[in-house]
């Protein structure tokens, strides 16, 4: 399975939304590092996001808004916040 830049954001927009709990966003970034093919052309971004996602349940890195923001930035995303009652 080819993991793709859209394919991480939306695990990640999952998990900002609270459909995706961080044990399972760390246990699929780790997965991916050890068992996905990532897509030629953004290869190194996709790399660098899923290794900082598989990383993300140690405290000492825990995963910040603006690491999230600047992750999905790195993949050719942008972040927004939508305030509703």
């Amino acid at each position: 399975m080819t993991i793709t830049k859209q394919a991480v954001a939306e695990k990640l927009a999952a998990y900002l939304r609270h459909d995706l709990p961080l044990t399972q966003l760390v246990d699929w970034a780790e997965n991916a590092m050890m068992e996905g093919e990532f897509a030629a052309a953004d290869a190194e971004a996709i790399r660098d996001v899923v290794s900082r996602l598989g990383l993300a349940d140690v405290r000492a890195f825990g995963l910040t808004w603006e690491e999230c923001r600047a992750l999905l930035a790195r993949l050719g995303y942008r972040a927004q916040v939508e305030i509703v009652t």
